[in-house]
């Protein structure tokens, strides 16, 4: 399977949902997605897709209108003939972060139950770090269920560290929220160690192709 991530559309809006649907109990609405995307000055919100087979050029040959960091080193590897993706690409997974000053938030973050485990959150969590750099945000923050085990590993991987709780933050159940923050971004050290992360996800992403792993996870 192939996995790859873009910039979010609005005509990407009822898969995301569907995905938001599996994975959350309190979705958000259309019109707040359409409001999210459309402030490019401080929001980014990305896809990731899937699929069997390479992907071929959009139709006019042109790739992503924005080509992130690590979407580009993805695609390089995995889509040596096909700078973009096809439309029919389904979405598998999404993510979102706004600007708040000088600070990154993730606001949400999710992949379809069906592709859980194959790398895809974390490639996600890798487009958004560098929609980050690219609002020239100084640090990332984001708030994680406190019983969500795996997805702090994932975030503390990637230098995210407790700094504190937001109580009954979850109006679902009143779970409390884990509020993570990074370490400054712009640092040598940081990027030393994301750089090597990269590096690490680049490498089991192209030994999924190169298995030939199955596109959806078997329970």
């Amino acid at each position: 399977m192939y996995y790859f991530i873009e910039p979010m559309t609005e005509d990407d809006i009822p898969e995301v949902q569907q995905i938001e649907s599996q994975s959350f109990t309190t979705p958000w609405s259309a019109n707040t997605y359409k409001r999210e995307i459309r402030n490019a000055a401080s929001c980014r919100y990305l896809v990731a897709r899937g699929s069997t087979t390479p992907p071929p050029p959009r139709a006019g040959g042109g790739g992503s209108p924005r080509r992130l960091g690590i979407i580009g080193q993805i695609a390089a590897a995995l889509f040596p003939s096909a700078p973009g993706a096809a439309p029919s690409c389904p979405a598998i997974g999404y993510g979102g972060l706004w600007l708040t000053v000088d600070d990154a938030h993730v606001t949400t973050i999710a992949v379809d139950p069906q592709y859980r485990g194959f790398g895809v959150g974390e490639l996600l969590l890798n487009g958004l770090i560098d929609a980050a750099y690219e609002l020239r945000a100084k640090m990332l923050t984001l708030e994680v269920r406190v019983s969500n085990a795996s997805a702090q590993r994932l975030y503390i991987k990637y230098g995210f560290q407790p700094a504190g709780t937001r109580p009954r933050y979850y109006t679902d159940n009143g779970e409390d929220a884990l509020i993570m923050w990074t370490e400054a971004i712009d640092t040598p050290e940081y990027q030393a160690r994301l750089s090597e992360l990269r590096r690490l996800l680049y490498a089991r992403l192209q030994r999924q192709v190169a298995d030939k792993r199955p596109a959806v996870r078997v329970s």
